[in-house]
């Protein structure tokens, strides 16, 4: 491994540079640790829709806790804008310790309007020494519909968009903000809980760095902080130099928009000269007055995900790492929008990206690229009177499904992928504390695309609504482009979204905003993962542990596979190897 040097500066003590690197991850992973631990929303506390992180005085990402790859990007782009706005506005020196800004504008390059961050500056012997902060996916934002997730025309109509504005100051807070954010949002307890846990969150990072500086200085600090930086910088353009050169491009479609019902077309092509890696998307679709749009932060945070994915994964993740990548997405596009277009659902477009892009480096790296997976984040919200309480409540979560098989394994069944990494919501919780039922929560048999490494499958949750008519949506994705295979994989199974009232079922879509009737259920399948290599040359008893695994079905193993399974005298199953030998001839 290379070791940490400078450029511009003298020798590095190895051992005492990886002491303050891992210290400043350590104050994020507690920062990290007191969000969940004091959060109001199962979002948060449950699910860990959360991140955080430390940027320095010249808003560099520095260190960041191994939360949601999703926001991890774009905390370190919102800090140093924010805060250029909020001082170009209120002048220079305007923030003093114990403020706290608060900003979930999406064209100010925050995510959407869900993702609300809030930025602490640090001060260290009266000087800004840098930044903590946080993005919390908050249940709800207010807009059209519970949770804030819908097939929305315009970022209005989302919820409530804050500029960057003090919600703290002086380490007080300031109930007007506080009282204008609550007015315009329906989980007004968990809103207003989750947003204090942000600040516990962030006053432990301060805690934690003004230790740090007190114990090894400014001066050192700020030293060793530049060595970081050009360490990533300088590890990542070796593994460039390593990387097939060229350029390799794909595209491909999300389902719809969300309102006209056609397709948005996505295309990439990406170039690595061995010193940097290119990411393109001219082409892609013109921006909609649909909620399936995405702004450049979001992109930029796929392009690194990917890239992350294909090098060393030892290599620190901080301002080092963006240097090399470069991203052209056109100003207007459905990658790049401008206002005042809807975002709601720009984690679906991103999603998506990661999957187009790594279908684009298939050929030239097919050890290092996965085969398609369910490609969406899958939101489902939910709200309404609680029959039990007579308040309002919400509820927000995103389902799992299928990754993509791999060159040397197969891909794990329901899972979250790519930027994403929530937890689920547990069944128990969930009926505990809304007016639900969880009637199943399964896999999906026979929902992966068959493979030499199959798909991972895709998973099955089914609701059902007790004593009251909630608002229900869904803004997800997959129900008509499926997770593709690759090197002869076949594609996984398409999502499905579908609707059960008096006894009769009907599509409900995977963009949808419906009205539901006491005893109405909703049953979501997600998609499955495509496979890698021909199904045929899959181990036999490879097929035969996931049919006792009930996984895939008797019928779909000797459809897809060409393995004959036959039951024994002991009531067990075995592959019958004459008849597999014959179907796979």
């Amino acid at each position: 491994m290379p070791q940490p040097e400078s450029r511009t500066e003298g020798a590095v003590d190895p051992v005492l540079f990886e002491v303050i690197r891992n210290a400043l991850v350590e104050a994020t992973e507690e920062m990290s640790v007191t969000l969940q631990r004091t959060a109001y929303s199962t979002n948060i506390k449950t699910r860990l829709d959360y991140s955080c992180a430390f940027v320095d005085a010249d808003g560099r990402m520095i260190a960041q806790a191994f939360c949601q790859p999703a926001h991890l990007v774009t905390i370190g782009r919102l800090v140093p804008r924010a805060v250029a706005e909020y001082e170009a506005e209120h002048g220079e020196g305007s923030l003093g310790p114990g403020d706290g800004l608060l900003v979930n504008d999406p064209h100010r390059q925050a995510s959407h309007l869900n993702d609300v961050f809030l930025i602490t500056p640090f001060f260290h012997e009266g000087e800004v020494a840098g930044y903590v902060a946080n993005c919390c996916h908050h249940v709800d934002v207010g807009g059209g519909a519970p949770a804030s997730v819908g097939a929305f025309r315009e970022i209005y109509q989302e919820g409530i968009i804050l500029p960057v504005v003090k919600l703290f100051h002086g380490g007080d807070l300031v109930d007007d903000v506080l009282k204008l954010m609550l007015a315009n949002v329906r989980a007004k307890k968990e809103v207003a809980g989750d947003l204090r846990a942000q600040h516990a969150a962030n006053e432990i990072g301060l805690r934690r760095l003004s230790a740090l500086w007190e114990r090894y200085g400014a001066d050192l600090l700020g030293s060793y902080m530049n060595r970081m930086i050009e360490y990533s910088e300088r590890r990542l353009r070796a593994e460039l130099a390593e990387l097939p050169r060229g350029e390799f491009a794909a595209e491909g479609c999300l389902d719809d928009d969300g309102i006209t019902g056609e397709p948005v077309r996505l295309k990439v092509r990406i170039r690595f000269d061995g010193a940097t890696a290119r990411f393109d998307f001219t082409g892609t679709d013109p921006q909609r007055a649909a909620p399936m749009n995405c702004n450049l932060t979001q992109c930029f945070t796929a392009c690194v995900y990917v890239l992350k994915c294909l090098v060393d994964p030892d290599i620190p993740l901080n301002e080092g790492f963006y240097r090399p990548i470069e991203v052209v997405a056109p100003e207007g596009s459905a990658v790049n929008v401008r206002p005042p277009a809807g975002v709601v659902g720009g984690w679906e477009v991103a999603m998506r990206l990661c999957d187009i892009m790594f279908r684009a480096l298939a050929d030239p790296m097919p050890e290092r690229v996965p085969a398609g997976t369910k490609g969406m984040i899958c939101h489902v919200g939910f709200g309404g009177e609680d029959p039990a309480t007579g308040e309002y409540y919400c509820f927000l979560e995103t389902l799992a499904g299928g990754y993509g098989g791999r060159h040397d394994a197969d891909g794990p069944d329901a899972v979250q992928t790519h930027i994403q990494n929530t937890q689920n919501a547990p069944i128990e919780e969930t009926e505990l504390n809304y007016p639900v039922r969880i009637h199943e929560y399964s896999l999906v048999p026979d929902s992966e695309g068959a493979g030499r490494q199959r798909g991972g499958l895709a998973l099955c949750r089914e609701y059902e609504f007790v004593g009251h008519e909630p608002t229900f949506t869904t803004l997800a994705d997959r129900a008509r482009f499926p997770a593709h295979g690759l090197h002869g994989g076949d594609d996984g199974k398409v999502a499905s979204y579908g609707r059960i009232s008096g006894g009769e079922a009907r599509e409900l879509g995977s963009k949808a905003t419906v009205q539901l009737a006491t005893g109405d259920r909703v049953r979501i399948e997600t998609a499955g993962g495509g496979g890698f290599g021909p199904a045929h040359e899959r181990d036999p008893e490879a097929v035969l542990r996931d049919v006792r695994e009930g996984k895939i079905s008797r019928a779909r193993a000797r459809k897809a596979y060409g393995v004959a399974i036959r039951s024994t005298r002991s009531g067990e199953w075995a592959v019958d190897l004459a008849e597999t030998e014959r179907l796979r001839g």
